[in-house]
């Protein structure tokens, strides 16, 4: 008969996955959490309390209620009630529905044309990084002459030539962000291809195509996702200054860069045009920032030794 103490001793210990112990990690750092409850915060209220009966059309003008005060209720000569929580611009359109609406202009270019340069980059660096020998030598001197360009001329270029449209802008930004993210990967992919899983895979008759896809990029998930997080904020930050040159979303629409761009023009009659976006941007980009440092720290695989 076994003992009690032999079958305590004997216990299973319930193991714990890579991802769970980098969220318990990340849950540590209060900095991390905190930026990461308010981007959430941030993409919830842009996208969806626009849905609100409450929240008006934000290139619904009102000619007689120009640069109306925050928290303002006024009627306007149509009849129509209206309640300005963060005041009117120069032409009676509520700035807080129009922050609203240009935030989700901004977050989508974030999120889209992060998505098309991670699919350039991932795709691109792991290709050159596992074939290797001359194929990766030319295919890194084309990232190194593609980083010797101006990438803002090219996108004003591209954005000039082919018109202001909102897809293309998307285009234009992700395809000129992927030659870092190509350089991570392939030195990832690079310490990893001679590795015994690899072998394995190799020694199955699977192909290059299929390694690559199945067994190099899903390893190489931690270090994209840090600079993904860091990927979102630089594109909106692009994506701010080529609407406040004039090239990125056209009036009537908006985007937080373009409502920056409009209270700049009029900050001495009216600062609250510019200041209002510029609070919300600047703080998206620092919680941005602050959450990639947090996830940096989260899935560095030394730290699972602490």
């Amino acid at each position: 008969m076994i003992s009690t103490s032999h079958r305590q001793g004997d216990t299973i210990e319930k193991g714990s996955s890579l991802g769970r112990d980098a969220w318990l990690r990340l849950k540590k750092n209060h900095v991390a959490m905190a930026s990461l409850w308010f981007f959430i915060a941030v993409v919830l209220v842009c996208f969806f309390l626009p849905f609100l009966p409450a929240v008006p059309n934000p290139n619904l003008t009102h000619l007689d209620l120009q640069s109306m005060k925050p928290f303002s209720s006024a009627t306007s000569v149509d009849g129509s009630e209206v309640f300005y929580l963060l005041g009117s611009d120069h032409l009676g359109r509520d700035i807080f529905s129009r922050i609203l609406y240009g935030g989700r202009v901004s977050l989508a270019v974030g999120f889209l044309a992060t998505a098309v340069s991670l699919t350039i980059g991932v795709i691109y660096g792991a290709v050159s990084g596992f074939i290797g020998g001359r194929l990766d030598a030319v295919m890194m001197r084309v990232v190194d002459i593609l980083y010797a360009l101006p990438f803002m001329i090219i996108v004003i270029i591209l954005t000039t030539y082919f018109g202001n449209n909102l897809w293309l802008l998307f285009v234009c930004i992700g395809a000129v962000e992927w030659l870092t993210m190509s350089r991570i990967v392939r030195g990832q992919v690079i310490s990893l291809k001679n590795q015994e899983f690899v072998e394995a895979a190799r020694s199955l008759g699977l192909s290059q195509w299929r390694i690559i896809f199945r067994h190099l990029i899903p390893n190489t998930v931690g270090p994209v996702i840090i600079y993904t997080t860091l990927t979102v904020p630089a594109v909106m930050r692009l994506e701010a200054i080529l609407s406040f040159l004039g090239l990125g979303v056209q009036p009537p629409d908006a985007s937080w860069g373009s409502l920056i761009k409009e209270g700049a023009d009029r900050m001495a009659s009216d600062p609250g045009l510019s200041i209002y976006p510029a609070i919300i941007f600047g703080l998206t980009l620092f919680c941005l920032n602050f959450l990639g440092d947090g996830l940096r720290d989260a899935l560095d695989p030394k730290s699972s030794k602490d």
